[in-house]
């Protein structure tokens, strides 16, 4: 093995150690869920979309293991291949390219159904965002206030907020929260399953209507 194999290597196992270890400390939100009865019409509406949108992601990530596109256990796996000179960071994986190809059109689709909806996301349980909408996924710059906004796309969201939406063992989850680009946001997350084993969780970020 060459010595930039090992710096590589050494590299990936790092980030995914300490990625695990933040896991380890976050603790899944067990705020007691509202009855859907008792949610406003609005967030009724976010959560029927946000059930079809994690039933339609976990089709196609299934049907990746399926065609052998890419083994459960790659799938799975908490390793996140470092983007150079990214800020924040951003990371690859073993997958992130088929999400690229199958998410996107998902997450676009959900996009469309209200003007109200500001990005619709896929997640792992670590928050890692694999595939961003394609408003958030402009090509870096170089700018770092114009990337923050414009290409947020395989980034690792574990702030507070992004934890609790990715590891959520409820049905839903609704949050109200202020985004690092300073927008004030409403965020509603479903658990996402894999052949019957929690995988992470779809988002739905919209301005909430009171």
């Amino acid at each position: 093995m060459t010595m930039h194999s090992i710096r590589r290597s050494a590299t990936i196992l790092a980030v995914a150690c300490a990625t695990l270890a933040a896991g380890a400390r976050a603790e899944p939100a067990r705020a007691a869920t509202p009855s859907v009865e008792s949610l406003t019409a609005q967030e009724r509406e976010m959560l029927a979309l946000a059930n079809d949108f994690s039933r339609r992601c976990a089709e196609a990530m299934e049907r990746w293991i399926a065609k052998k596109e890419v083994t459960e256990e790659k799938l799975f796996s908490a390793l996140y291949y470092p983007i150079p000179k990214t800020d924040p960071p951003k990371f690859t994986t073993d997958w992130d390219r088929l999400s690229d190809r199958d998410i996107l059109p998902i997450e676009e689709a959900i996009l469309a159904k209200s003007p109200a909806i500001l990005f619709a996301v896929l997640v792992d349980r670590f928050g890692y965002l694999p595939t961003h909408n394609a408003r958030y996924s402009q090509p870096l710059t170089g700018n770092l206030a114009n990337d923050l906004v414009n290409n947020r796309t395989k980034r690792i969201f574990n702030d507070r907020t992004g934890l609790a939406a990715a590891r959520n063992e409820a049905p839903f989850l609704v949050q109200r929260y202020q985004r690092d680009t300073g927008e004030l946001l409403a965020d509603l997350s479903v658990p996402l399953y894999v052949r019957g084993v929690r995988w992470g969780a779809v988002r739905i970020g919209y301005r909430h209507l009171e």
